[in-house]
């Protein structure tokens, strides 16, 4: 790689923004740095980063751009101005925001109209991580481009798994990953609030939730095993078992006037997967009546 092309532009500087540009700052790269509301470059700028006075004149300074904002929407309002457009073409942009599968691949499709080349990613860890043998990191796109590209990106620390040519992929990724995590952090918040009616302080919940969590790897391995296949024969544990166990949260929560939305609806879920004659079924079974 040239000077040029092992330099790098950061455009965002919020948390995880401020992170990517410290980890390649920390690599020994020269950074460019620019970020919509002035004053959050100053502390990288005390390290070494050069701070553009605009996206266009940030892109410029080297051959590869990060972009990590709040969504695609927000990227957009940066790079689809043709100053900005126009000084990307013939350069490559990794967007690292977090958005859908069909945003990643409108932006594929803006970027190759601009004769810019484009990898969409997706962070799944937190920016603490960043620059860390705990970064993960997923990539999508043309399998040429992230591989010009991947000793640079590299150096942002962690793993970097590339997803395949669907530039969607990555998104893709991200939005199923975080519906574990969001999904499993409302059934936590819930756990709490029956856990305090029923006079258990979160902390002394704590130790035995985070047992719950320790035995969920070998159950997501092998309901992804019955997806796959299609064989939902339950192991051990038959969804009316679990449609039981749901029934006590929903008198408990409700007994004590907690909003039980969330857990509603899997039991009305969980019934339906009974209704059709699969009570005998594993509880994963549910991926049928989801659509």
């Amino acid at each position: 790689m040239s000077s040029h092309e092992k330099s790098v532009t950061v455009l965002g500087l919020g948390p995880m923004g401020q992170a990517l540009a410290g980890a390649f700052l920390d690599a020994g790269l020269p950074v460019t740095v620019w970020n919509r509301t002035p004053g959050r470059e100053s502390e990288l700028v005390a390290r070494g980063a050069v701070a553009a006075r605009s996206p266009e004149e940030a892109v410029t300074a080297g051959e590869l751009t990060v972009i990590c904002v709040v969504n695609n929407a927000a990227a957009d309002s940066v790079l689809r101005r043709e100053p900005v457009a126009a000084a990307l073409h013939g350069r490559t942009l990794v967007n690292l925001s977090a958005d859908t599968p069909d945003r990643a691949r409108d932006a594929a499709v803006w970027a190759k109209r601009h004769g810019i080349g484009y990898l969409d990613g997706a962070i799944m860890t937190p920016a603490a991580t960043i620059g860390t043998v705990s970064a993960v990191f997923l990539h999508s796109g043309p399998d040429d481009l992230y591989q010009r590209h991947r000793p640079v990106l590299e150096l942002l620390g962690g793993t970097h798994t590339h997803l395949g040519a669907d530039i969607g992929r990555a998104a893709a990724y991200d939005v199923a990953l975080l519906d574990i995590f969001w999904t499993a952090m409302a059934g936590y918040a819930h756990a709490l609030a029956v856990a305090k009616a029923e006079g258990i302080t979160a902390g002394e919940l704590a130790p035995f939730a985070a047992g719950i969590a320790t035995i969920l790897p070998p159950i997501f391995a092998q309901a992804a095993v019955s997806v796959d296949s299609g064989d939902f024969s339950s192991h051990d544990n038959p969804i009316t078992s679990a449609a039981s166990s749901i029934a006590h949260i929903l008198e408990t929560s409700e007994s004590h006037g907690i909003d039980a939305t969330v857990i509603r609806a899997v039991e009305g879920q969980t019934r339906r997967v009974i209704e059709g004659g699969h009570g005998a079924d594993d509880f994963i079974r549910l991926v049928t009546a989801l659509g």
